[in-house]
């Protein structure tokens, strides 16, 4: 009988200890209408200190305008991004950005296409009709960092226009077992401070929410279940398993204690 009562209590301990299946599965619920909600969330970024732009500038003759552009190539490395750190503009301490014979314009707080408007406009300093010229201001990919129970931490650089969270985790490699899907912390730095948001990966709302969609310089934080401080399994056979072994071992050197006495 104390043999049954044992077994039972263990059962009880390896599936209270288990990973709960709500807390594992993305996205849960029933669909929802998101249209407007991320229409205004997704708004466009505006630059901050330290920030990397690129700023191209075409024309039909394009010799009239490469005095205004720094010696950039259009080798493999700078277009997929290593070549921009060193090529693109960096926002300073002050909000500026340096261009050849235009000198500085703020960029702080600006868009990418407020940006465009801004260089065009000095242009037209130096030629008599801008109408032709065409200027292209973008960031150097949207860049955030990893820590926590996900597959691979660290700074990463998705080469878009905008990133959402569930692309920014698979590129991660992918939230752990034991880490916490429905308590994601997204933690922010602003003209007003530093933000943390919490979101759950778990339910459908998250469309709906104001950190969707990631900004450059994001950090992504994705806290440990109580589970992995116990040292229980992800299923409730793992962690059965895992307590029988213990018990074997318990038995087999008490057994053998017994003997030796």
């Amino acid at each position: 009988m104390k043999h049954k009562f044992l077994f039972f209590l263990l059962v009880l301990v390896a599936f209270a200890s288990c990973v709960p299946h709500k807390k594992i599965v993305y996205m849960q619920g029933e669909s929802l209408s998101t249209s407007g909600v991320q229409e205004i969330y997704n708004l466009d970024y505006r630059l901050q200190v330290d920030d990397i732009i690129k700023v191209d500038i075409k024309a039909t003759n394009q010799e009239l305008v490469q005095l205004f552009q720094s010696n950039q190539s259009t080798n493999v490395q700078q277009t997929t991004g290593g070549g921009l750190y060193f090529s693109g503009y960096s926002v300073d301490k002050q909000g500026f950005i340096e261009l050849p014979f235009l000198g500085k314009i703020n960029v702080l707080g600006y868009t990418t296409e407020e940006v465009s408007h801004k260089v065009k406009s000095l242009l037209s300093r130096y030629f008599k009709d801008v109408s032709e010229m065409f200027v292209s201001t973008k960031l150097a990919g949207i860049r955030y960092t990893t820590i926590g129970e996900i597959g691979s931490t660290g700074t990463k650089v998705l080469f878009q226009n905008s990133v959402n969270i569930i692309e920014a985790v698979a590129n991660a490699g992918d939230i752990t077992p034991f880490g916490d899907k429905t308590n994601v912390e997204i933690i922010r730095k602003s003209g007003d401070g530093i933000q943390k948001f919490r979101v759950d990966l778990t339910q459908m709302d998250l469309f709906n929410s104001e950190v969707f969609y990631l900004q450059p310089n994001d950090i992504i934080n994705v806290p440990a279940l109580p589970q992995k401080a116990l040292g229980s399994g992800v299923t409730g056979t793992q962690t059965l398993s895992a307590i029988l072994s213990v018990m074997s071992f318990i038995s087999t050197t008490y057994l053998l204690i017994n003997l030796l006495k």
